[in-house]
């Protein structure tokens, strides 16, 4: 409701269609809220009024609260539900959309036509602007205004199709797209947790880390920081961990530990001890892969642990062999496809507690160094194409350390400090100059035009004298 003042829901099963009309403008000054909703019972291609819902009375009173606030009339309604061509789903339409600045609170782009995954069409909030989080510094986080970004996350495990602006949304269930993988098992008040922790390069690019925290497989909270990254921008950069808490949040006496919006957890006693737990886990992952982790080394790519696809049928994940190039796989994949070969009855593939798995430039990745950060070479060119300078430096990587909270031992304060200790670039560089041509004004001689260099001029001879003097002596001559 804060896209818009008005929202009409059309939702169908197999044996049912319901209308619900969610309007601000049919409530305003109004003490109770209503709600109109129309409730059908499909029987074939038959659609009549449910008379064990709702009587045929009330459904008419409905009905005309919906066409007299609503552009929707009954058989617009009819063209909409035609769109489900007798199967299930929802539709939801919103109008009398929130304004922002000149325009409207989202900005709609249509994408390049034909272009890559990044020039798809998509909705944005139109303020661009990130949700704060504790510890955070990152401005590039993208699922905060962008709906593709999104739902590309927004289930543990994706199974719907989801369109934005025409185009199919490549769900990335994030626990499947990680290096450097640990799974770790706990207990939380007799609830049993487990946490996926690994490595994202793409993250680490955009300088974001933290916990995505899922609740009945749907996104409630993502980038949560923990730990050692809610004091340090540095400390976990590139560090996803993925887990559920659906057992942890809902009580036994049946109540929901989740805000309505569900965009967060309301505060209490499991949410405080999951947060512990997760500090833990993160810290201990931390020390024990981070000087271990390459996080940028010669501009290499890195390749996720387990390469997956989703049947296009079946909706189920399938694991790939490590040697399979996932860019050989059809626009279009189904389970009995090569290399999986199987059938859409087959379980589905999980990864298992306590497993890890190293996958750094494994076969079926360019990993083609770029520009290599260890020697670079510039050459500045004018405007006839000739080399004016050249520069040649070398850089040299600081050794990386882990940062700890607290006041320094006496060993430490004794060590002397080095750029490697400080996490500071030692730069040397040298600069070869070229020869300098004296300009001179005025149209050239002759001489001056066949002449291929000019020859440092000569010192200018002493005037000699009467009597075989220079000036000087010649003065004392005189005086005398």
């Amino acid at each position: 409701m804060r896209l818009g003042r008005d929202a009409l829901v059309l939702t169908q099963t197999a044996n049912s269609r319901s209308l619900a009309f969610l309007s601000q403008s049919l409530n305003e000054g109004k003490d109770n809220i209503e709600i109109p909703i129309i409730s059908y019972c499909r029987q074939g291609q038959q659609v009549e009024i449910d008379a064990a819902v709702m009587s045929e009375a009330l459904a008419k009173n409905n009905l005309k609260a919906i066409k007299e606030f609503s552009p929707f009339d009954k058989y617009l309604i009819g063209e909409k539900a035609a769109l489900f061509c007798g199967g299930t789903g929802t539709q939801i339409y919103i109008w009398n959309l929130d304004e922002w600045g000149s325009g409207y609170c989202l900005d709609w782009h249509d994408g390049v036509y034909g272009g890559s995954s990044f020039h798809q069409g998509d909705i944005f909030v139109r303020s661009r602007r990130i949700r704060s989080r504790q510890g955070q510094v990152s401005v590039k986080v993208p699922l905060d205004f962008s709906l593709r970004a999104y739902l590309e996350v927004i289930f543990l495990i994706p199974r719907m199709k989801m369109f934005v602006q025409g185009t199919l949304v490549k769900s990335r269930p994030l626990a499947r797209f990680l290096t450097k993988t640990v799974v770790e098992a706990g207990d939380i008040l007799g609830n049993p947790v487990e946490l996926t922790l690994g490595y994202s390069e793409l993250e680490w690019e955009q300088g974001n880390c933290g916990i995505f925290l899922y609740w009945h497989g749907r996104l409630i909270e993502a980038y949560k920081r923990v730990g050692g990254m809610i004091h340090s921008a540095d400390v976990g950069r590139g560090v996803i961990g993925v887990t559920d808490v659906t057992n942890l949040m809902d009580d036994k006496d049946g109540r929901v530990w989740v805000h309505n919006n569900k965009q967060g957890f309301q505060d209490c006693e499991s949410y405080a001890l999951l947060e512990q737990w997760l500090a833990e886990k993160v810290d201990e992952y931390w020390d024990n892969n981070f000087d271990s982790l390459k996080l940028h080394k010669e501009n290499n790519i890195y390749k996720p642990d387990c390469e997956w696809v989703q049947c296009d049928k079946c909706r189920k994940w399938r694991m790939l062999p490590h040697n399979y190039d996932i860019r050989k796989l059809p626009v279009q994949w189904f389970c009995y496809m090569q290399p999986f070969g199987g059938q859409c009855s087959d379980k589905e593939q999980k990864m298992e507690p306590g497993t890890v798995n190293v996958s750094d430039k494994r076969s079926g990745y360019d990993c083609k160094e770029k520009d290599s950060d260890r020697i670079k070479e510039e050459d500045v060119m004018n405007a006839s194409g000739k080399d004016q300078r050249r520069v040649r430096f070398k850089v040299e990587e600081p050794v990386l350390k882990t940062l700890r909270r607290g006041s320094p031992t006496p060993s430490q304060e004794n060590k002397s400090r080095s750029p490697s200790s400080t996490g500071q670039r030692r730069v040397s560089f040298k600069i070869e100059q070229p020869a300098l041509k004296r300009l001179t004004r005025g149209p050239p001689t002759p001489n001056h035009k066949n002449a291929k260099s000019r020859a440092p001029s000569s010192p200018k001879p002493e005037k000699v004298y009467s009597h075989g003097l220079n000036l000087a002596s010649y003065k004392n001559h005189l005086k005398r």
